[in-house]
């Protein structure tokens, strides 16, 4: 793909976006009209986070979902390949572009393979329904939001399967409260789930055709169908090999400083999960706005001291039970039910989401 050149002769500064996630894709579509804006993204598609445990029980969940990069980014150059290295003024992706940055935004967030296209990302979601439709044991290894959630969607969708969840913690979801976790273990059991704590499965040593599980504790699992739920590590391996290697920490975050640029550069910004600050959506998109804040403060030739500081201020935490219910830890009192159920189990946030992006709440893309 050629490159396109800056808008009035090269008075607009350029600025790279790598990660087109939850924080690359709003930073982009904020910035599309002030800067000559580049998107690279190994997808064609941003897909709300959000959503995708809701998409696997019900596939056309996803249509609202899973958009285009061009539905958002109409000002902007996309790159749909993965970025495999960096220099002070480059980007190389592993088709061979090479992209020259003024300011750079990385936003990788975590690792994980995705299919390249809009249309194969659909096709897995109505592939894995058909697998939880037609399975009679479902197996879930991880507690955390993700493994919960889904346990809850499976659950409440089909609750004629036996579902089980294992976990290695004492606990349930440890990154909440105690006593929001309980609700959510009492949730999960009163609609039947089986929930295993302090237990694990060596996912190491598993065949493809297994259907038997053992544990740790050596009990032995049938299930049709596994989902592994457990966390995976920053996708900043790529820039070990590159001049940002020092400014990643030994839990493989990049370091940011409070206006959200990689410590000790000037012209380098890192949003979203890939940063050692909170991982979760609410705040990524937080910390897409401050620094597009600031990268507009820069490129109007402003001063530093103007530049927003980004403060994580953790608020509430809600995690969805379905499709009616859920719990949600406030500063001072936690719910569960059918309250915090209307804030984000109905629809969750995609409405929201879809509007940041400056799509109308409603459409289905195409």
């Amino acid at each position: 793909m050629e490159e396109r050149q800056p808008e009035l002769g090269g008075v607009w500064k350029r600025v790279v976006v790598v990660g087109g996630g939850v924080a690359g894709s709003l930073i982009a579509k904020t910035l599309q009209f002030n800067a000559d804006v580049t998107l690279i993204d190994p997808k064609d598609y941003f897909e709300i986070p959000y959503a995708s445990l809701r998409s696997k029980v019900e596939p056309a969940f996803a249509e609202r979902s899973v958009i285009y990069h061009k539905d958002y980014l109409t000002n902007g150059r996309l790159i749909v390949g993965k970025a495999i290295s960096i220099s002070n003024s480059q980007v190389l992706t592993s088709e061979g572009h090479q992209i020259s940055y003024d300011y750079l935004v990385v936003a990788t967030g975590h690792s994980g393979s995705f299919p390249r296209t809009r249309r194969e990302r659909l096709t897995e979601f109505r592939t894995e329904h058909e697998e939880i439709r037609s399975a009679d044991s479902i197996l879930i290894v991880g507690g955390g939001h993700v493994g919960v959630e889904l346990a809850a969607e499976i659950a409440f969708d089909f609750p004629q399967k036996k579902v089980t969840l294992i976990h290695e913690g004492s606990r349930l979801m440890e990154f909440i409260g105690a006593k929001a976790a309980d609700k959510a273990l009492q949730w999960l059991k009163s609609r039947r789930v089986e929930v295993m704590l302090r237990q694990s499965i060596d996912l190491d040593n598993l065949s493809e055709e297994s259907k038997t599980f053992e544990t740790s504790s050596g009990e032995r699992i049938r299930a049709d169908r596994l989902f592994v739920c457990t966390g995976k590590p920053p996708a900043s391996d790529w820039l070990k090999e590159t001049f940002l290697k020092d400014s990643i920490d030994r839990f493989e975050n990049v370091k940011v400083d409070e206006n959200l640029r990689v410590k000790g550069y000037k012209n380098v910004f890192a949003v979203g999960d890939i940063t050692d600050e909170i991982k979760q959506g609410y705040f990524a998109q937080q910390q897409a706005l401050v620094a597009a804040k600031n990268l507009k403060v820069l490129m109007e030739g402003g001063q530093e001291r103007k530049m927003a500081i980004y403060k994580a201020r953790p608020g509430k935490i809600i995690v969805s039970l379905g499709r009616q219910d859920a719990v949600a830890q406030f500063q001072y009192s936690t719910w569960i039910g059918l309250v915090p159920g209307m804030i984000k189990s109905k629809d969750l946030f995609v409405w929201k989401t879809r509007k940041k992006l400056g799509l109308d709440p409603r459409i289905v893309d195409h």
